[in-house]
C-alpha cells in the first residue's frame, strides 16, 4: 500500500481511513500489509501493518526498472551536482530523469537518501514524483502480490511500483478533485488522477456518489470501478471520558476543513438564522484552513461573535473532547466523497445533520438530511433538535447502535475480495 499520512501525523480523514482499513485486515487470515509513506517519524502504530518510509530507502545506487525506456537504467547519485564543462541546458539533460514523461532532479543527503516533509507544502509535486521514484527501488526490494495506491497522491508510485514489478494495481478514490475544487479542476492534478484509474486494474471509492464522477467525469468503465463503504473504529477508553461544559447553552459543532468543499459558510448562515429564534445556543468551528479568515469575518458582520467560536485544527483525542460537548454535530459539505466524522459523532451520542452531498448519506438512517445550500431547512434542523428532547433521544439511541455496525473488518474482506479477483 502506498499512501501519505498515517496516524499519529494527519491533516484530515485520508490517513484516519488508511489506519482504520489496514487495521480492519488484521482479521483476515493470508492477507499481510506493507504500508509505504514519504516519511515516517517512528512513533506510529504498526501493531497492524509494517511501515516503510520513503525516507529511508537508500538510492545512492540502484537499478531503475523504467518500463517506458524498454530496459533498465543504472542509477548512482553523487553528492555533487557539479558537470564541467557543459552549457546548462545539458546540464540538465544530464541530471534529469523521467518517470511517466514527467522530468525532475533527484537530489539527495550525504547518506544516500532523499529526504521527504510528508506533507502539503510548495514542494508538494516534486515530492510526489520523488515518492514515484523511490516507489520503483521498493517494489524491487519485497515480494507482493497486489499494489494499492490511496488517492492522487500515490497514484505515480502505484503507477512505478507496477512498472517495476508487474503486480496488478489497484487504486482507492477518497476523494477527486472535482470534490476539492467544487468544479474548477486543477489540470495538474485531474491528470494524475487520470493517469492512475487508467493504470488501475481496479479503482476502489468510497461512495456511489465517488463512483459515480469516477465513471462520468473521467471516462472510466463501470465494471472497473466499485464501491467499498469506509467504517468506523470503536471508540477507546480513552476516548468516553465525558466533559462539561463551561455554559448552560446547548453547542452545535462544525469539525473539518474550513475549505469550499465542506460548506462552511452554510453552517454560519443556518447558525444566525437558529439565533433569531433562540437565544440559549452556542457554535463552533473546529479546524483549519483556507477560508477561515473569511469566515472569522462574516461571523464579525452578522454580528453573533460572543455565539461562535473558531477552535483551530484538532486531533486525535482533542476530537472527540469536543464532541463529548456538543448537542449536534453538522456537516453541511458541498461535495464529500464520504465523511467519517459523521460516524464519529454518532459514536459519541450526538445526533447529526449531513449534506445529501455527502456519500456517508448513503448509508445512514438515523441522520438529519439536507441540501447544503439550503440553510433554512438547515436552521429548521437545528432548532429542532435542540428543543425537542425526543427528537434528540431518538437519533442518539438508533444512531448509536447503527454506526456501531459499521465495522472496519467488512470493509476490509471487500478489499480482500478485489485483491483477489485482479491477481
Amino acid at each position: 500500500m502506498f499512501g501519505w499520512e498515517f496516524p499519529p501525523h494527519i491533516a484530515g480523514g485520508l490517513g484516519t481511513a488508511c489506519y482504520g482499513l489496514t487495521k480492519g485486515m488484521l482479521s483476515l487470515p493470508d492477507l499481510d500489509v506493507l504500508f509505504v509513506v514519504p516519511k515516517s517519524y517512528g512513533d506510529e502504530d504498526q501493531s497492524s501493518i509494517k511501515l516503510v518510509g520513503a525516507n529511508n530507502v537508500r538510492v545512492t545506487k540502484r537499478k531503475l526498472k523504467l518500463s517506458y525506456r524498454k530496459k533498465i537504467l543504472d542509477y548512482i547519485e553523487v553528492d555533487s551536482k557539479l558537470v564541467p564543462y557543459v552549457d546548462p541546458k545539458e546540464f540538465g539533460k544530464l541530471t534529469t530523469y523521467g518517470v511517466s514523461g514527467i522530468k525532475n532532479c533527484i537530489q539527495t543527503n550525504k547518506k544516500g537518501y532523499i529526504e521527504f516533509t510528508g506533507k502539503y507544502g510548495a514542494e508538494l509535486m516534486k515530492e510526489i514524483y520523488n515518492y514515484a521514484f523511490v516507489s520503483n527501488v521498493i517494489a524491487q526490494d519485497y515480494s507482493f502480490d497486489v499494489i494499492h495506491a490511496h488517492d492522487w497522491l500515490a497514484y505515480p508510485a502505484g503507477i512505478a511500483a507496477k512498472e517495476a514489478s508487474g503486480k496488478p494495481l489497484v487504486i482507492h478514490v477518497h476523494a477527486t478533485d472535482f470534490d476539492r475544487s467544487g468544479g474548477k479542476v486543477n489540470p495538474t492534478v485531474f491528470d494524475i488522477e487520470r493517469r492512475g484509474m487508467i493504470a488501475a486494474d481496479k479503482i476502489i471509492t468510497v461512495s456511489n456518489l465517488t463512483r459515480n464522477t469516477v465513471i462520468h467525469k473521467y471516462g472510466m468503465p463501470e465494471d472497473k470501478v466499485v464501491t467499498v463503504y469506509n467504517a468506523v473504529d470503536p471508540l477507546a477508553d480513552d476516548r468516553k471520558n465525558v466533559f462539561k461544559k463551561g455554559v448552560n447553552e446547548k453547542l452545535v459543532t462544525f469539525l473539518g476543513r474550513i475549505t469550499k468543499q465542506k460548506g462552511p459558510e452554510y453552517f454560519i448562515e443556518a447558525a444566525h438564522l437558529v439565533l433569531q429564534k433562540m437565544d440559549n445556543v452556542r457554535f463552533v468551528m473546529a479546524g483549519s484552513g483556507d477560508m477561515m479568515e473569511k469566515m472569522i469575518r462574516r461571523v464579525a458582520e452578522l454580528k453573533m461573535s460572543d455565539k461562535f467560536h473558531f477552535t483551530g485544527f484538532l486531533k486525535g483525542n482533542e476530537v472527540f473532547s469536543m464532541l463529548s460537548l456538543s448537542d449536534l454535530y453538522i456537516m453541511p459539505s458541498v461535495s464529500e466523497p464520504f465523511g467519517i466524522s459523521p460516524l464519529e459523532a454518532m459514536q459519541s451520542n450526538v445526533p447529526v445533520i449531513i449534506s445529501h452531498q455527502s456519500g456517508v448519506a448513503e448509508i445512514l438512517t438515523y441522520a438529519i438530511k439536507t441540501n447544503y445550500w439550503d440553510v433554512s431547512a438547515m436552521a429548521d434542523a437545528i432548532y429542532g433538535v435542540l428543543n425537542y428532547p425526543a427528537l434528540s433521544s431518538t437519533f442518539k439511541k438508533f444512531g448509536k447502535t447503527e454506526v456501531d455496525k459499521l465495522k472496519w473488518e467488512h470493509s476490509a474482506q471487500k478489499v480482500k475480495d478485489i485483491y483477489d479477483s485482479v491477481i
